[in-house]
């Protein structure tokens, strides 16, 4: 699997980039890759079919400055910035591998992903609903899925020292709750789990095997169009 660790100064590029890897392998100009990118500045991200003015908090977002993006695979809505880490796994579709199926994909990944992450925080983590990963009851990371005719993409976020408060202050609640959220605030439920992000990546890509650099071109220019257009990111 080839590794990318690429993290353009803007969230729409970083969002534009995670789908043109997928287009790429889906064209089947690249095999598998494992993408990490670190925001610097924070901003909301909608899960494609996600409301708007259900998950999130409009007004105050504006009032400070705090751009509300969709990207391309489903799941709920989330605040990134600084202390957040994501990954993105572009895979191609097999039959009779486990990237045949969205549930297949969803149990192998979650689980490569909890038995990765525990060798770096030396403690139990759980996979919980559909695509989170969890210490106890306390969420660190949730995750999506989006995929193509033959390949997908896979990607979520890690809580490292992400600002809890914050979250709560411009998220609503989401309107679809695991069932291990019993109501819970955003910050009742989610948890940092202060590791280094050079630390988390190393252990991500070791099991993945991730060895080889990607040295292809990524061109974003014609899907950023998309993601800094209000047509896409408030198309519901």
């Amino acid at each position: 699997m080839l590794l990318l660790d690429l993290t353009f100064p803007d969230p729409p590029s970083n969002l534009a980039a995670d789908e043109a890897l997928l287009d790429l392998c889906d064209r089947g100009e690249i095999g598998g890759v494992l993408r990490f990118w670190a925001p610097q500045n924070y901003f909301v991200v909608l899960g494609y079919a996600n409301h708007v003015r259900k998950e999130v908090h409009i007004e105050l977002c504006q009032s400070r400055g705090i751009p509300i993006l969709r990207r391309c695979s489903g799941g709920g809505a989330v605040l990134q910035g600084e202390g957040c880490l994501n990954y993105a796994l572009i895979l191609r579709i097999r039959e009779g591998e486990f990237t045949e199926t969205i549930v297949g994909t969803n149990r192998h990944v979650m689980e490569q992903q909890a038995r990765a992450l525990e060798t770096l925080l030396g403690a139990p983590v759980q996979v919980r609903g559909c695509t989170d990963l969890a210490m106890g009851t306390r969420k660190f990371s949730g995750n999506a899925q989006r995929r193509k005719r033959n390949a997908l993409i896979f990607h979520g976020t890690l809580l490292l020292r992400m600002n809890l408060e914050l979250m709560g202050e411009l998220l609503q609640m989401p309107s679809q709750e695991p069932d291990y959220r019993f109501g819970r605030s955003h910050a009742e439920f989610l948890t940092n789990i202060h590791v280094s992000a050079d630390d988390a990546k190393a252990v991500i890509a070791r099991h993945w095997k991730a060895t080889q650099m990607f040295s292809g071109k990524l061109r974003i220019e014609g899907l950023l169009e998309k993601y800094l257009s209000s047509e896409w990111n408030s198309k519901f």
